[in-house]
């Protein structure tokens, strides 16, 4: 076993892979930064907001009025820098930090492919990904590497596979495979489309979609890695993300998933797409190719570098479980949902009504929720446990400034899943500003009065 890892960690691949990789991730994360901007969400999404859903442990972490744009400014500057090779180690952990700082500031506004980008960024960290058709090795010819050890683009292929495998594991599940939910809810809504249109109100088309949802998670990876597939792979890849886009709302997630995939093919690809951007910008590309080869190193940094990344890695394979610690069903109460690759599995909407009572006078005040929620917010606090838990706490903090005594703060919830009746979700006569928001099972969560089988 010893020997199978050495003989591994001893091979290696031309650098041109991760140099195309970094160039495409830093280029697409600077203009999904600029789109966020332009379309005004910085405003919408984190100035006019009274108030904010934090994640648990990263209550700090807040929008900073009217210097948020200073975050993404920073942000952009450090993709650009990044794409460029332009003091690399500098600009992506610069990168990694602003924008994680950016998606901690309102879990209102949780995507997959933003936590995705967060752990790229943090591993490219780690990686010589600036060793080829970049300014720092353009600069010093000492960074200028031909070949690298070839797990530094296979740590991200993986990062790929668990992402698709994932989503694939998470959609063997009987709403999704059986009663072609929620796909049967969110494909009539596109019924205006041309040419496919008419075809997305039927019941097949979504138990089609679904089921080739399902395999083409699962396969695509394999595809991809088996040279002979590798370009029916890419074909497949593109049709599903470029339908997906015209589908659904899910806004850059698509690209970044095409370009990406664009890793698993050979060196040669990437060198061609590089060599061609060198005679555009009449850059000699023979600077790179030296036939330099960076060694592995035997240091003991370099060890503990192998064992941080592939606990990493462990960790990434493990995360998604963690909904096995809990009870009742995962959709339902939607404890280890996210970070779990779990991908638009659900069409979910709540009723949530609160009351703030007094505790001596047992005056009760009814909540108006657009007095302190947009209604994006609203949206998605009503069906999620932890977001409503947050809110109660703000409301108690909030009236108790107002005079109230000891305010006690109940709720009246009902949510509906998947195509269901809707049914009480919280129970009326817990106050929830005696209850928190820890990794707990959150008791106050009612049963859930069907079943969901799968993953």
């Amino acid at each position: 076993m010893n020997q199978r890892l050495n003989a591994y960690f001893n091979t290696y691949t031309s650098t041109a892979t991760l140099a195309f990789f970094r160039l495409a991730f830093g280029l697409m994360m600077l203009m999904s930064l600029i789109r966020f901007v332009s379309y005004g969400w910085i405003d919408q999404f984190y100035i006019q907001p009274n108030f904010h859903f934090t994640y648990y442990g990263f209550e700090w972490v807040k929008p900073l009025g009217i210097y948020t744009y200073l975050i993404y400014l920073v942000a952009g500057i450090a993709a650009f820098s990044v794409a460029m090779g332009f003091k690399y180690r500098l600009s992506i952990v610069t990168f990694f930090l602003a924008f994680t700082y950016i998606e901690l500031m309102d879990k209102t506004y949780y995507l997959n492919h933003y936590y995705f980008i967060s752990l790229v960024s943090f591993v490219l960290i780690f990686l010589p990904a600036n060793a080829y058709f970049s300014v720092d090795s353009y600069r010093n010819k000492d960074l200028a590497f031909a070949k690298i050890p070839r797990w530094n683009t296979d740590i991200l292929k993986v990062m790929l596979a668990v992402v698709y495998f994932y989503a694939g594991l998470a959609k063997i599940n009987s709403d999704w495979l059986l009663e072609a939910m929620p796909l049967r809810i969110w494909l009539p809504t596109n019924a205006d489309l041309p040419l496919i249109g008419s075809f997305l109100k039927e019941t097949w088309v979504a138990y089609v979609f679904s089921w080739f949802g399902m395999i083409y998670d699962l396969g695509i990876v394999f595809l991809l890695l088996n040279k002979r597939t590798r370009l029916l792979g890419f074909f497949f890849v593109v049709v599903f993300h470029v339908l997906t886009r015209i589908l659904f709302p899910i806004g850059v997630f698509p690209y970044v998933m095409i370009i990406s995939t664009l890793i698993f093919f050979d060196a040669s690809f990437h060198q061609k797409v590089l060599f061609f951007f060198s005679r555009l910008f009449k850059i000699s590309i023979d600077i790179w190719e030296n036939g330099k080869t960076k060694i592995a190193s035997i240091s003991n940094i370099y060890k503990t570098k192998l064992v941080f990344l592939s606990t990493f890695l462990l960790l990434q394979l493990l995360v998604p479980f963690r909904y096995l610690v809990y009870p009742n069903e995962l959709f339902w109460t939607e404890e280890g949902f996210r970070f779990s690759w779990r991908v638009m599995l659900m069409e979910k909407a709540g009723y949530t009504e609160f009351q703030v009572t007094d505790a001596i006078t047992r005056e009760t005040i009814h909540v108006d929720n657009d007095e302190f929620l947009t209604r994006f917010q609203e949206k998605q606090m009503s069906f999620q446990p932890d977001f409503i838990i947050q809110y109660a706490h703000y409301l108690h903090d909030y009236y108790q400034k107002q005079g109230v005594n000891d305010p006690i703060v109940t709720v009246e919830s009902y949510v509906a899943l998947n195509g269901r009746l809707s049914q009480k979700y919280i129970d009326p006569n817990i106050n929830l500003a005696k209850e928190y928001d820890t990794f707990q099972h959150k008791n106050w969560i009612l049963p859930f009065n069907d079943t969901i089988k799968g993953f």
